[in-house]
């Protein structure tokens, strides 16, 4: 195998590892979401603080390659990077939602109930 073939495979590997980890974040979001609707907010967190590590863990694996470009270093183009890249982002923004979402739920809760939720 090639030095360039060599650099591709482990982007892909690299990459599969990222889709993965933002595959599980998303899986842990909509979980979250779920136990949102049944106002069950501390095992919704608890969800979105595992999808948060999932998403940390993609980030670092992106941030390594990235790096690499940074520093002049010739990266190989792989659309399965681009691939995992873009579901990270997706990933990251769905978790945005979900934590504002979980916000306005209880405050509507609160409301509702005239008490105050557990954060």
């Amino acid at each position: 195998m090639s030095d360039k073939e060599n650099e591709l495979e482990a982007l892909n590997m690299l990459s599969m590892q990222m889709i993965l980890h933002a595959g599980d974040a998303r899986n842990d979001i909509m979980e979250a979401l779920k136990f949102c609707e049944e106002e069950n907010y501390e095992k919704a967190e608890e969800l979105l603080e595992k999808a948060d590590k999932d998403i940390v863990a993609a980030h670092k694996l992106q941030t390594q390659t990235v790096q690499k470009e940074a520093r002049g270093e010739d990266v190989t183009f792989s659309l399965l990077f681009a691939h995992a890249q873009d579901t990270l982002m997706t990933v990251k923004s769905e978790w945005e939602i979900a934590k504002r979402m979980m916000r306005i739920f209880k405050r509507i809760d609160e409301k509702i109930d005239g008490k105050k939720v557990i954060k």
